[in-house]
């Protein structure tokens, strides 16, 4: 390791590590960091992430995964810095949270009846089908 490099011992991780860790591909860190999402210390062409960014991509993972913009994850993430003891960040993804969660819903309850109408045509074809078989025996 060069050494300028990071002591192995501050709990930074490499981009493999990294990718390892949280079943992310680089290509995905690169990007996030190409979206401000993530800041990791660069040596040359080495990435060191730093126990803040493992933090924020566990956060922005979760963010994915609950639907949120990447947009909505930065700005979510930006507040942390506030020094207000997490208290914007925490309303703001309350915010978010509870619009998301709404927007959720709406959308199970529209996949339920998508679910029940594609059921009753399913039927239908089926007993089409089985009335036009019969009629050829």
């Amino acid at each position: 390791m060069p050494t300028d490099a990071p002591h192995p011992q501050t709990e930074t991780l490499t981009i493999g590590e990294m990718c390892e860790k949280f079943q992310v591909t680089a290509r995905s860190l690169r990007f996030y960091e190409s979206k401000e999402l993530l800041a990791p210390l660069r040596v040359g062409q080495k990435r060191y992430y730093a126990r803040s960014d493992q933090a924020r991509l566990t956060l922005i993972l979760q963010g994915k995964r609950f639907g949120f913009t990447l947009e909505q994850m930065r700005q979510l993430l930006d507040l942390y810095a506030l020094g207000d003891n997490q208290v914007t960040q925490l309303q703001r993804s309350l915010e978010v949270g509870r619009e998301r969660l709404h927007d959720m819903q709406e959308q199970y309850t529209e996949l339920g009846q998508a679910i029940t109408d594609l059921k009753e045509q399913i039927a239908v074809v089926e007993k089409m089908l089985t009335d036009r078989q019969a009629q050829d025996r």
